[in-house]
């Protein structure tokens, strides 16, 4: 027998409502696994002015300062390889690579450089997927939505219907001596039936929507997936590239130690990075690290050469002055520029450098070729890098919560001096994006005087 019309359109809606409640869980509802990204909001302490200010009291002596973070040492790699997803035979083959590399400083400086490009092009990968998975959720949530505010619409239209069939009106059984109730009737069920359609096709087109988003979703999470594990594999390749390189160093003479016992000192009782910069700066302008000299007469560097100068991956002195570098500087992280150069700091003074808020535990690369003046920690900057990067340039970052490099060794553009932690170390700023997220503070001076960076860089980093 065939089925009445209301039989038929009960039936319809039914079957989509089925399948709504088949559709697979909320992306919003599942529990997010454990990122970097991942930070929770801590007290941060107490806010330090952004710039130097004219004159500072003079602060009592202080004891000598406690020494920074060490960089990776034997123990500590077996300690991260044993918090890696990485297989072991990974782990084995990526060893042995290094162990091939054992004595030739020149490859193993090149390999440093070209894991930490690899890292920060997974972090800002990582940055991009994480967007676009917030992205999802939302539309996810606004589909759900929709479909949640038509329940009771829908159920109505049912209940109609489900009247319709227990008592048909005449036109249903098309009785002929009742001409006005059937007319009624057809008007009415003619009525009814574009406005089921045209629901019946929005909560269709819904429910598809939720299917797309979980299969963007699924895509999305195994490429987040996929850098991580690129992540973790840098990360145990560059920890291990410097224990391999301190390996191939013979023991610090007297002279060296000497030198960092004497950089501490200046750094426990300097007042200001100002004075700090300077004491260090003085102290080493009797060594031979002023870098290649200028000659004014010469012709500016080509493009070309520079890029030549900077891929000698065997250089022990800066590639190329530091004047000549500008438009070449590596962005020493990825992240936000939250506080330019000039602006006001948020407690009356005027920012000396640019603050970018990172991802957690985010790299820190060397924005040019220079030694290391000073590493650790200072007042309550958290733990930062003093580079002398020649002719009387130095660039200084911090905000770092652990460093991997000496004082007095030479770094070159590109490689790894320490990483980001989770929240905001030391100095703080005045937006709710820093509030609780690691910031890097980033400066530039000559002869002691603060630079603006603006157009020094080659990778600028993201404006807010």
């Amino acid at each position: 027998m065939a089925l009445r019309p209301g039989k038929r359109l009960t039936i319809l809606l039914a079957g989509l409502l089925l399948t709504g409640t088949a559709t697979l869980p909320l992306l919003a509802q599942t529990e997010p696994s454990a990122t970097p990204a991942e930070t929770a909001p801590v007290e941060t302490p107490p806010p330090a002015p952004a710039t130097e200010p004219a004159a500072e009291p003079t602060r009592p002596a202080a004891p000598e300062t406690p020494a920074g973070p060490a960089a990776p040492t034997p123990a500590d790699l077996e300690e991260i390889e044993a918090s890696l997803t990485l297989s072991q035979e990974r782990i084995e083959t990526l060893k042995a690579e290094i162990a091939e590399m054992e004595g030739d400083r020149t490859r193993q400086n090149a390999a440093l450089i070209a894991a930490a490009q690899r890292v920060s092009i997974a972090e800002i990968e990582v940055a991009d997927v994480e967007q676009r998975l917030s992205d999802l959720i939302v539309n996810e949530l606004e589909v759900r939505g929709r479909l949640d505010g038509s329940n009771a619409e829908i159920a109505n239209v049912l209940a109609a219907l489900e009247r319709i069939t227990l008592n048909p009106p005449p036109a249903l059984i098309v009785d002929p001596d009742d001409a006005l109730g059937s007319a009624r009737s057809a008007i009415l069920i003619s009525a009814i039936v574009p406005q089921l359609r045209a629901k019946a096709d929005a909560v269709t087109s819904d429910l598809k929507a939720l299917t797309d988003i979980k299969l963007q979703a699924l895509e999305e999470e195994a490429t987040l997936k996929a850098n991580y594990a690129v992540l973790e594999e840098e990360r145990l390749r560059i920890a291990t590239l410097i224990v391999a390189r301190k390996q191939g160093i013979e023991v610090r003479s007297d002279e060296l130690a000497a030198e960092e016992a004497e950089a501490v000192a200046l750094a426990a009782r300097a007042t200001s990075l100002q004075e700090l910069i300077g004491s260090l700066s003085e102290r080493a302008s009797s060594v031979s690290t002023a870098g290649p000299a200028v000659d004014p007469d010469a012709p500016a560097l080509t493009p070309e050469q520079v890029r030549v100068a900077l891929a000698n991956s065997a250089r022990t002195e800066p590639a190329i002055p530091f004047a000549a570098a500008r438009g070449y500087l590596t962005m020493p992280t990825n992240g936000v520029n939250v506080l330019d150069y000039g602006a006001g700091d948020g407690f009356g003074g005027i920012s000396h450098g640019i603050s970018v808020v990172t991802r957690a535990e985010a790299q820190v690369v060397a924005p040019s070729d220079g030694w290391v003046l000073y590493k650790g920690p200072y007042l309550n900057y958290g733990q930062i890098v003093i580079l002398n990067t020649g002719q009387n340039y130095t660039a200084l970052l911090a905000g770092l919560e652990t460093v991997t490099v000496d004082i007095g060794q030479f770094v070159q553009m590109g490689m790894p001096l320490g990483t980001m932690g989770s929240r905001t170390i030391g100095r703080s700023i005045t937006t709710n994006a820093g509030a609780a997220q690691p910031t890097l503070y980033i400066e530039l001076r000559h002869n002691n005087e603060p630079v603006d960076p603006t157009g020094w860089w080659a990778n600028p980093t993201q404006s807010g």
